[in-house]
């Protein structure tokens, strides 16, 4: 039996990036662009090389294909301990346009094959403290395969309505997403803390921070009387969402992919060390707020010494 901090499940592909004079693009028949890139990408790539980059033991298992696609995620992530089956469709990819300010725009091939699952014997012998699922379909069979170990996910854009993701939001202790589809991020944080597993849910808001709602209030009584107490005192009638501000940029924005990636790994890396929720907080903050100065998705993932560096400045 091996022992990791966090094992990732699912979710490395490779990126072909497009740097593009402006978003939306308009257009044209030709556009004279610079060097185009295939580079290590997808969410669970990002987030296993993140927490690697800041001294986490982590294991990844992953369905990929035998491609030159699945060669290049293979040899970036080499230096970590993968477990890989074959993937029936070929490896994961994703073309991303990527405008002068950084923001990007992604069109994503997920190989996607009907039931097809992630083999039980690619990770049934890590003993990790936590697992982080990426929203792969052939992931889902994989929730209550955890007793007792805390489940993160990513559900990065949802809605807070569509039906794929639910078994993830619904099922997971510490849910991360996106504000960017949501018409109210409150009301769909609420609903994932009172009708689903989350202990802490974290949307997060580009450059204006994030929002963070936590399991720390209990419901007493019912229906129009409810209420809600911690330790003693009343609260509002709706739980008590946070709002935290983004990290500065250390410098001029590059791109921006993988920076949702990136502030998963630096939460998660204060979680795993045992710091409060508001280190956690600007620990993701700051590794974001790398990612955002740094070309690519995942090639350059913030170290240790530079997160507490500048985490405490």
């Amino acid at each position: 039996m091996s022992g990791h901090d966090v094992l990732v499940l699912g979710g490395a592909g490779v990126d072909t990036t497009v740097y593009v004079p402006e978003l939306p693009l308009p257009y044209r028949d030709t556009y004279q662009v610079p060097p185009v890139t295939d580079r290590i990408g997808n969410t669970g790539a990002g987030v296993a090389l993140g927490c690697h980059a800041l001294g986490l033991g982590v294991a990844f298992a992953d369905l990929i294909g035998d491609d030159p696609q699945g060669a290049l995620i293979r040899h970036a992530l080499r230096d970590l301990d993968c477990r890989w089956g074959p993937a029936e469709a070929g490896t994961r990819r994703s073309v991303l346009l990527v405008g002068p300010d950084g923001r990007r725009t992604s069109f994503y091939d997920a190989k996607a094959t009907p039931g097809e699952l992630m083999p039980r014997q690619l990770y049934t012998d890590v003993r990790p403290r936590h697992v982080h699922l990426s929203i792969m379909d052939f992931c889902r069979h994989l929730i209550p395969e955890f007793d007792g170990v805390p489940l993160s996910t990513d559900l990065h854009d949802w809605d807070g309505a569509a039906g794929y993701q639910k078994d993830f939001a619904y099922g997971c202790d510490l849910v991360f997403l996106s504000a960017a589809a949501l018409p109210d991020p409150p009301a769909v944080m609420r609903d994932l803390i009172a009708r689903g597993r989350a202990r802490t849910v974290v949307c997060t808001r580009g450059a204006d921070g994030c929002l963070v709602l936590t399991r720390d209030e209990v419901l007493v009584g019912g229906g129009e009387g409810e209420v809600r107490v911690r330790e003693g005192e009343v609260l509002s009638r709706e739980g008590e969402v946070r709002a935290f501000p983004a990290a500065p940029l250390p410098g001029p924005v590059a791109d921006s992919n993988g920076a949702g990636d990136a502030f998963v790994s630096g939460f998660l890396y204060g979680s795993l060390r045992g710091e409060p929720l508001e280190r956690c907080v600007r620990l993701g903050a700051v590794a974001g707020a790398h990612a955002c100065t740094v070309t690519g998705t995942h090639e350059s993932p913030i170290t240790e010494p530079l997160l507490l560096s500048r985490a405490a400045g």
